[in-house]
Parts: C-alpha cells; structure tokens; sequence
C-alpha cells in the first residue's frame, strides 16, 4: 500500500470524525437561553488557557457532556542552505519538504458539579524536517519526535479535573475543547490528575504558545528553557493545583519523567520526576489587561554530565555517549513570561530562561539560555476579525559545557552536527498570517528564518515555507 493511500485514508477518517463531533456536539450543547444571549459578551483568555465570558450575574446552565474534534495539517520545506558540513542530527543542507497531520476526537463528561473528566483520542501521521531534528527551536510545534508514514493511535489525555469554589465575582465559563460550559467564582482552587501536557497548565501565554493557532516554532510556543516532563509526544502523567486569589495565581505541580531522557515511554512510580511551581500576576495596564508569570522546574531524574560524557570520550577514544555516564542528578530552570495588551486587538508577548547547562536535557530541547518576543495583531484592525497576524523573534544560547559536548560528536535531543568548530547562538525569526476560511476552518502561511541552526556559525541561515490547515469543532 502507497504512502499517499494512507494519507488519503487519514484525510477519509478526519472528515468522519468531524462529522461525527459536529452532531453530537449540536446534539450534546445545551441551548442559551435569551438571558444568556443578551449578556454574552466577548470571550477572554484565562492564564490557565481556558475561554471565559465577562463576569455576569445571569444563571449559566452547566454542561454535562460535551464530544469535540480537531484536524491539523502542517507543510513545511527548507529551500537548501550554506552548509560546510552536516551531521546525524542536522537539517538536510540540500532542501526538504515534511508534512505532519493529526486528527484529535475530545469527550467530556460532568459526573458531578464542580467534576469534569476528559478523554482525548488522536490519530498522528508524518515527520517534521528532518525527521524533528537540526535545529534547537524547532520550526514545527506539531511534530513529533516520533515520525510514521503510517498513522497510528495516541492517548494523550486522561485526566479528571475539580474546581472548588471560593467566592468572589461569578465568571461564567464557555465550552471549548476540554472545557465544559459552567460558571465558577473568580477566587477557586483547581485540581487536575491524570496524563496531560504539562505546558496545558503552566507556561501559557495567550499571544504565543498554540501551534494549531499561531506560532508553531518550539523556543516560541513555550520558553526555549523550560524543560518539561514528557514522553516523546509531550504528555506526562501526575497532578497540578492551581489556586486563584484576587490578582493572584499559584500552581504547583509533580510529574512522571520519561524513562530514559527524550524516551518515549514513562516512568509509573515517580521515581524520576519534575517538580514544578509557578506564580501569576494579573493587572491591567491604562485599561489593558496584562499578565506576569514565574516559573520555576526541577528534573530529578538519570541524566548524563555534558562534561563526563566529553571526558570518557576522550580517555577511551570512543565516540560521545551519554549513556555511559548517567546518574542520578537534578536540573533545575526557570522564566519569566510576560504578556500584555497594548491597544485593541494589538498584544505584545515576551519570555526569558534559563537552565542548568551541565547536564544534558531530559524532554524538550537543547537550549540553556534563551529570550523570545513578539506581537500579535487581530485582522479586525483591517476588516477581517477572525484574521490575525504574528511575528516574533528568539534567540536561543547554549552553555559552554554543551557547546564542548557538540563539538567533540555528541547529539543532544535536537542538535549534533557531528562537529562545532564555530558555535554561535541561534537565531530565529518567524511570522505568519492566519486566515478564517469560516468560523470553523483556518488557513495559515508560515515563514520562519533559522541563522546558525543548532548553534553552528557554518551551516545556515534557513528559509523555511510552510502552511497549515486547522479544522475545529
């Protein structure tokens, strides 16, 4: 069976399930009643990711079941580089094009107030560049580190939720995909257990950090640094908390590790673990609102020193491996993140890190020191309101020790260009237009610019084109 047979069967069952998910949700949703459609105002983004209404006294009806889908398709080639040499893990030199697709079915259930349980059920096909690989801030936030031609079935959320009412103003809460429509108090403490993506709770930002929305290079959608608990997927199991106060937000949170670093496979008994803590300040700024937020993380788990791993190499004239020099350490990191409107429809984002460049990391990607910004423009400004256009910049660093690690032939979990005679830090430009099609559907072109991929001053700059599809319901 051909390649493209599979990719037509993915496309066959996406537009079944969107079918299917746009029945029952009709079917599903309870109707607003006149009260609700008379004081339904804008939706606004809550640091937890989560749309919500204006506070409003009128009475919402809870849902008790809710069945969403989701298909996303992402194009992307890099036109061929200045290349002076090329590793295992390098970007292909001489031009490539990858496709990712994944189709995603979501159900909700409300067993009791204040209780959701949701289930996510997804179908995952393609490669990002290079099969994920070559470039520390990868341009593709829908790929994978694990590629197949053939799709094939993922579990990526399981998990129970409970929020306990504190008082405070009502906020009335619109469904969306896992969230059922409800009303909770503004002050409320939040439970969630279960397998989830660790960055759906914490790192969020509302300008920069959906790459089925808007940016979809890796060191934008979420601090380059943050090195969070996850398979090769992006899904851990454990628990968080989240307690909202006035202007305040607190979050903890304590997550399985993988394995072994970048696996993809779990530990079950937390014996490698990540814990987290994060610290939210809302505010608003002459009548714009705006948000700060710390967050700090530490991996504690079996991981190599960069420097052990160059030594033995050097004593024993083998190759680099990190294997070889695993022990139980910690690593630890933290950012800043920063978003804030400054006009109607114009918000600007900003996130700083840092983390431990000694050791090698864990989940997410090699990057020990790095700063992104951007803007975000709603179309409204233009005509178009449901259009809306972003560009942002980062700058990626990598630690001394990790530079050493490179050059002497080590991979990391993105980079290893076999060699690193010129280090230098990674720059990244990206900027994208996305197009309501209808309410439903968007349509968005993507240009992205990668200066010294993977930290190397001989190898680049890097145009990549790209494309995305997303279909919603």
């Amino acid at each position: 069976m051909t390649y493209i047979t599979y990719f037509q069967r993915l496309c066959l069952l996406s537009a079944a399930i969107v079918a299917v998910t746009f029945a029952t949700s009709v079917a599903a949703k309870p109707q607003p009643t006149p009260t609700m459609e008379a004081h339904a105002p804008q939706d606004v983004q809550l640091s937890n990711g989560t749309k919500v209404a204006k506070p409003t006294a009128d009475p919402v009806k809870n849902q008790t079941f809710a069945l969403h889908g989701q298909m996303t398709f992402v194009v992307q080639a890099n036109r061929p580089f200045r290349s002076a040499f090329s590793g295992t893990n390098s970007l292909k030199a001489t031009g490539e094009v990858r496709e990712t697709a994944d189709v995603t079915l979501y159900a909700g259930l409300r067993p009791w107030s204040g209780t959701e349980i949701w289930v996510n059920g997804e179908l995952d096909q393609g490669f990002g560049l290079r099969n994920t690989l070559g470039a520390a801030g990868f341009p593709n936030g829908e790929a994978y580190k694990v590629g197949k031609k053939i799709p094939y079935r993922r579990l990526p959320r399981l998990f129970v939720r409970q929020t306990v009412n504190l008082g405070g103003e009502v906020q009335a809460v619109n469904a969306d995909l896992n969230q059922l429509r409800s009303e909770r108090t503004a002050n409320r403490l939040v439970l969630t257990a279960g397998k989830f993506g660790v960055t759906d709770i914490f790192d969020i930002n509302a300008y920069s950090h959906d790459p089925r929305g808007d940016f979809l290079n890796w060191s934008l959608i979420d601090a380059g640094t943050f090195d969070y608990a996850a398979d090769a997927w992006g899904y851990s199991i454990g628990a968080a908390a989240e307690l909202y106060l006035g202007r305040l937000a607190l979050r903890g949170g304590f997550f399985n590790l993988s394995t072994i670093p970048n696996g993809e496979h779990l530990e079950k008994q937390f014996k490698q673990f990540e814990a987290i803590a994060e610290i939210e300040e809302r505010h608003s700024l002459r009548g714009h609102p705006g948000k700060v937020k710390l967050t700090a993380f530490l991996n504690h788990g079996n991981m190599a020193r960069l420097s052990d791993a160059v030594s033995l190499a050097a004593a024993t004239g083998l190759p680099v491996d990190v294997a070889s020099v695993r022990h139980f350490a910690s690593r630890p990191g933290a950012s800043i993140n920063i978003e804030q409107e400054v006009a109607d429809n114009i918000g600007l984002f900003l996130r700083a890190g840092v983390a431990d460049g000694r050791f090698e990391a864990f989940e997410f990607t090699d990057i020990d020191r790095a700063i992104s910004g951007g803007a975000s423009f709603v179309g409204k400004r233009w005509g178009r309101p449901d259009d809306h256009l972003g560009v942002a910049v980062a700058f990626n660093h990598a630690s001394r020790d990790r530079k050493r690690f490179l050059d002497a032939g080590g991979l990391g979990v993105l980079t290893g260009d076999g060699q690193l005679p010129h280090p230098g830090d990674e720059h990244i430009i990206e900027t994208f237009y996305d197009v309501s099609v209808s309410k439903n559907i968007h349509v968005t072109p993507d240009f992205q610019l990668i200066d010294h991929p993977a930290y190397n001053k001989d190898r680049g700059p890097v145009a990549i084109l790209g494309a995305r599809f997303h279909a919603q319901l």
